[in-house]
Order: structure tokens, then sequence, then C-alpha cells
């Protein structure tokens, strides 16, 4: 992975954080992924080790868990 991958669900406060990760290190420098829009990626995501989005996960694999938005049974539905 050569740039960290910001996962989210849609929510009020994914969206606001992943304006704010944006903000921070450039649109260029992320991968987002909306999982409520591509569910084909929560396995992916949970593998990384994500619990609840919004999260981030670095190039080194390290999960950031960020505020929190919903637990990913939540997103799973």
């Amino acid at each position: 992975m050569s740039k960290p991958i910001f996962y989210h669900a849609g929510c009020s406060v994914c969206v606001s954080a992943e304006h704010d990760i944006i903000n921070l290190i450039g649109k260029d420098n992320v991968e987002v992924v909306h999982l409520g829009e591509d569910r084909s990626r929560i396995m992916e995501a949970e593998q990384a080790g994500i619990q609840s989005v919004p999260a981030l996960v670095t190039p080194s694999g390290n999960v950031l868990h960020i505020n929190f938005g919903a637990a990913m049974a939540d997103v799973k539905g």
C-alpha cells in the first residue's frame, strides 16, 4: 500500500472526518473508501483491523480509528 486508505460509511461524523483528512494530507495523497457505496470492500476493511468508521489505515498497516461514526456491524447491516 503506497498511500493511506480512509474508510467511512457516509454519516455526518465520517464526512466531517473525510474533509479534515483531505485538508490535512491532500486529496491525491489518500484513498477514500465509502463503505456504504462500495460494500465489496467491507471485508477488506475488517481484515485491515477496522472495528469502526471513520478510520484511516496507514501505509505501514496501522489502523487509526477517528472519532466514532458507526461500528462495522452497523455498516454491514
